[in-house]
């Protein structure tokens, strides 16, 4: 896989009175799909996955509340349970009757929320590399990230050597599309990233507090579900899946050799395989 997939259609839609940004790839009649990214990261991080599907599915990458283009939580609420909110009114208002669902890392336990109290919604759920509880280890690691994240950068090329350090396994084209799409550039010169400052503060401030028990919301998912995990990955641990196939009604599960945490961008071509066996297309 060696080019991204044609640029997206851009549009907006009101959940929970924010405006949420999202990119929609293919026929408006095929049957839907919709992709949640992960913390710091942005709808664009979903382009090679939309160019594997689009012949079969209309695909749809939400940039959620404080990320990409959307507008931050007014609140500072980034909680899981709110942003499943939003994804239940977007889904709404975008008239998803029936629709997949799959979401990386914190979109994973957004789409472990909202698959809990609204799986008849749902065909299929993908959850990469996540899950009710994370690794210490991992966790210890993403935090430390984002509470020494510079806040601004004088050129792109900057800010592709800070995300390199931390994404080794990325080519050169993956890291430099995600950068390229998740900075803003300042008045006076440089570039800031996308996500909010808020979720920065929080992070800093030792995380968010969720209440939601993902771990309860596992035997209502009625849809099969399909665990990714990240060969080298620190987040997900085999135990953590093994748990959660136990609990799931309908549990699968893959791991995608050679990738960390950010199994989309550390080996795309694997993981586009793995999610169009499990929808068939």
């Amino acid at each position: 896989m060696t080019t991204t997939t044609a640029e997206p259609r851009h549009a907006t839609v009101t959940a929970n009175g924010l405006r949420l940004h999202y990119c929609e790839w293919g026929d408006p009649a095929a049957p839907p799909i919709l992709l949640l990214h992960g913390i710091t990261g942005h709808a664009r991080t979903w382009d090679d996955l939309a160019a594997a599907l689009v012949p079969h599915l209309r695909v749809i990458a939400l940039d959620q509340r404080g990320h990409g283009d959307s507008e931050d939580a007014r609140d500072g609420d980034y909680s899981v349970g709110a942003m499943a909110s939003d994804v239940a009114a977007a889904a709404s208002a975008l008239g998803l009757s029936r629709f997949h669902l799959c979401g990386l890392s914190m979109g994973g336990r957004v789409s472990l929320a909202y698959a809990g109290d609204h799986a008849a919604h749902l065909d299929r759920l993908v959850i990469v590399d996540i899950g009710p509880e994370i690794a210490p280890a991992g966790m210890a690691r993403v935090r430390g990230s984002m509470a020494d994240a510079p806040e601004r950068f004088a050129t792109e090329d900057e800010a592709v050597a800070y995300v390199r350090a931390g994404n080794p396994l990325y080519t050169e084209r993956l890291l430099r599309h995600r950068v390229a799409h998740g900075l803003r550039p300042l008045p006076d010169g440089g570039f800031t990233w996308k996500y909010s400052k808020g979720l920065r503060d929080m992070m800093r401030a030792g995380g968010r507090r969720d209440t939601v028990d993902l771990w309860a919301s596992l035997p209502r998912i009625s849809c099969p579900t399909l665990l990714v995990r990240g060969s080298e990955s620190d987040i997900f641990t085999p135990e953590i899946a093994k748990r959660m196939l136990a609990a799931l009604p309908d549990g699968h599960y893959v791991e995608i050799p050679g990738s960390g945490h950010t199994v989309p961008g550390d080996q795309p071509e694997g993981f586009a395989q793995a999610v169009r066996t499990f929808l068939s297309v």
